[in-house]
């Protein structure tokens, strides 16, 4: 059982935009900390963080690694997520279970498109964070353009707690706006020690207006210090961090700290931010979970005693085995238990538990409430299931995953590896919720589905590497998503002889068109109007939406409707729940076909940067594509394009946009939202859109 006090864990995962240098930050921290005696450089392909061959090569993170490491009193539980969009799950996975994150920017970049998707991701799950500007020795870098977009952007209150010292080429540390000290970062000995000193004469003034405005900020959370603030007395460093601390737990402050990781500086004080600012699981928010036996809700709270309440928030196939990441948030969990995984109501057995570094395992016995560890010998058990203590079950919220965009045919190059790829493909189906394969009905091949293109890269050179499978594949198609337009109503009926027994069972339906992005809400009538038991309405919802999945017209999921059942006449020994599964779904196929059902197709958001002169070109191209510009924001001698595009125009960009640029341009692409499809492709599905 761990002995770790509670309130000394920090668990925290890392977020930021592409290329800000989470991984760099997260490398120098294990450095610091004692957890590594070498510096493991990203573009080396030598970071321990970044452990996979895939990301070794490309230099860039594409799956959430987990380490532990000590920093003076404090136990640090750290995630290193991806910034690449393509691999949004494994942020939003982290954010499900963390108390607490660092979001980097670049000094340079400022607030990027990723750096907004993971920033939202951390305020759906109420995440409190500390902010690292980076690379502050960049040319180019500029602090108050970083604070001032983060205000604009994420309409985020950023407090700076350090001030540069010098800039770009010349920065050689940072002052201390709650000490009113400098500190710089001796390079002989890679930034291990950080010298303290008095405030450089030319910034003096501008420290302590700096530390007036924490000051001032920390007034709104402590009417103590706003009654000093009032009369000009003095305000102790301890009372201003626990009252900034107070406003960073409700999140409604970030606290700034500024360096380049890459230069070894910076990276102290921030270690010392995670300690100060952000929570421990006893301070974080308690999850709430469903009594699947009473259908009431509990709290649950940080302890480790009382039953076990732990979350799967991420499953990775070693070698040929799953191992199960968890978040323990009561009780303890030892090895050889057997537990329940209450989503799925299965009894699971814990074969042995590790705390991970990266991808090495060190075998504990024990772990307990506030622990982030991995499991072998879980089956059964997925990302966001919930595992408990047989006896005391409870379902607590799972994990969003959104929904994948592009697909790509594989076809196994020989007979070998045609037995292997479906044992391969399940394996990879384990651990990522945004991957999915199926068969194309009319050509029987299989067709897998990523959120882009380089995720389906990433797959495909896994099945070769991993599983020693060759596939071969083809370009990547677009996934559609299917609606209706207009309200409908139909009553189906169905009756016939199944095995000797008349199954019969009718229902009147009505379907209704809602807002783009709202999904699919099933209604179904009161259960004293319904002839069926509690499980076999969780029974027809779930099968309504498995329905909806499917599709009606094209085989894309129906999305952006309701589904209602209006009634369901009941006739005493001759109605039955299989009579009644079969009229409903007949009735929504037909319901949909007769609701003028259309196609919609998948609208990207693209924030380019390329040069000033050849801004015109770049922009005609994505115009010729379907794209609309949003704005345009000059930047030096660069202009920096924010636009929405159809993903159908934007297979292979890359090389079209650096031939346009002179290999100067560069982008970044992420989901918007579905949009109803042009004419010639409703066409090409058979749908005819209503005017």
């Amino acid at each position: 059982m761990s002995t770790t006090p509670l309130e000394t864990i920090r668990n925290i995962g890392i977020i930021s935009h592409i290329d800000a240098g989470k991984t760099t930050v997260s490398e120098r921290i294990l450095f610091y900390c004692g957890e590594t005696h070498k510096l493991g450089e990203v573009h080396e392909g030598a970071a321990v963080m970044d452990w996979m061959p895939q990301e070794q090569e490309r230099g860039i993170t594409i799956t959430a690694s987990a380490t532990t490491c000590r920093w003076r009193d404090t136990t640090i539980n750290l995630i290193d997520t991806p910034g690449h969009i393509d691999f949004t799950i494994e942020v939003e996975r982290s954010m499900r279970v963390l108390d607490g994150a660092i979001a980097i920017f670049s000094a340079v970049e400022g607030v990027q498109p990723q750096s907004e998707s993971v920033w939202l991701q951390a305020e759906r799950y109420r995440v409190p964070r500390i902010c690292f500007v980076n690379k502050m020795d960049r040319v180019g870098a500029d602090l108050e353009s970083v604070l001032e977009r983060m205000r604009q952007r994420l309409k985020a209150r950023p407090i700076l707690l350090q001030l540069p010292l010098g800039s770009e080429s010349r920065f050689t540390g940072i002052i201390d706006l709650l000490e009113q000290e400098a500190l710089s970062f001796e390079e002989p000995d890679q930034g291990r020690t950080v010298r303290r000193g008095p405030l450089p004469e030319e910034q003096r003034e501008e420290a302590l207006r700096g530390r007036d405005l924490l000051v001032e900020a920390a007034a709104d959370f402590d009417d103590g210090i706003m009654a000093d603030y009032l009369a000009g007395s003095a305000v102790s460093t301890p009372r201003l961090v626990a009252a900034l601390r107070r406003g960073t737990l409700e999140c409604r402050l970030f606290p700034v700290f500024l360096g380049a990781a890459l230069r070894n500086k910076g990276i102290q004080p921030l270690l010392d931010g995670v300690a100060a600012f952000l929570p421990s699981p006893l301070e974080s928010a308690h999850p709430r979970g469903n009594n699947p036996a009473t259908g009431g809700e509990e709290e649950v709270i940080c302890t480790p005693r009382g039953p076990l309440r732990a979350l799967a928030f991420k499953v990775q196939a070693d070698e040929g085995r799953k191992l199960t990441y968890l978040r323990i948030y009561a009780g303890t969990l030892r090895s050889g238990d057997t537990i329940l995984n209450s989503s799925r109501n299965r009894s699971e057995k814990i074969g042995r538990l590790f705390r991970m570094h990266a991808h090495k395992r060190e075998q504990i016995e024990s772990a307990s409430a506030g622990d982030i560890v991995a499991a072998g010998g879980l089956k059964e058990s997925l990302t966001g299931d919930t595992l408990c203590q047989p006896g005391h079950p409870l379902v607590l919220e799972g994990v969003t995953a959104p929904e994948p965009v592009v697909s790509l045919a594989v076809e196994a190059k020989g007979g070998g590896d045609r037995e292997r790829l479906p044992g391969a493909l399940e394996k990879l189906l384990w651990e990522d919720p945004t991957f999915r394969v199926h068969e194309d009905p009319d050509t029987g091949q299989t067709i897998i589905t990523g959120m882009g293109e380089l995720h389906l890269e990433i797959i495909t050179d896994r099945l070769v590497r991993e599983f020693g499978v060759h596939v071969k594949s083809g370009a990547p198609r677009v996934v559609y998503r299917e609606s209706i337009q207009r309200r409908v109503e139909h009553r189906e009926f169905f009756q016939r002889e199944v095995e000797g027994r008349i199954q019969k069972g009718e229902a009147l339906l009505r379907l209704t068109p809602l807002q783009r992005g709202t999904g699919v809400r099933i209604v179904l009538p009161p259960p004293e109007l319904l002839f069926l038991t509690l499980e076999q309405r969780r029974n027809l919802e779930q099968f309504l939406l498995q329905s909806c999945a499917a599709g009606c017209c094209s085989g894309y999921p129906l999305v952006d409707l309701e589904v209602r059942i209006l009634e369901t006449p009941f006739e005493q020994g001759m109605t039955t729940e299989l009579g009644l599964r079969i009229a409903v779904g007949k009735g929504l196929v037909v319901a949909v076909k007769s609701a003028d059902p259309t196609l919609l197709e998948p609208v990207m958001a693209l924030e380019l940067t390329v040069p000033t002169e050849t801004a015109g070109k770049v922009l005609g191209g994505l115009q010729q594509k379907g794209g609309r510009v949003e704005g345009i924001e000059s930047r030096d001698d660069l202009e920096v394009i924010r636009a929405l595009a159809p993903l159908s125009g934007m297979f292979g960009y890359m090389t079209e946009l650096r031939s346009a640029t002179k290999g100067r341009g560069s982008y970044t692409m992420e989901f918007s939202h579905y949009h109803r499809a042009p004419l010639e492709i409703q066409r090409q599905f058979g749908l005819v859109p209503g005017e």
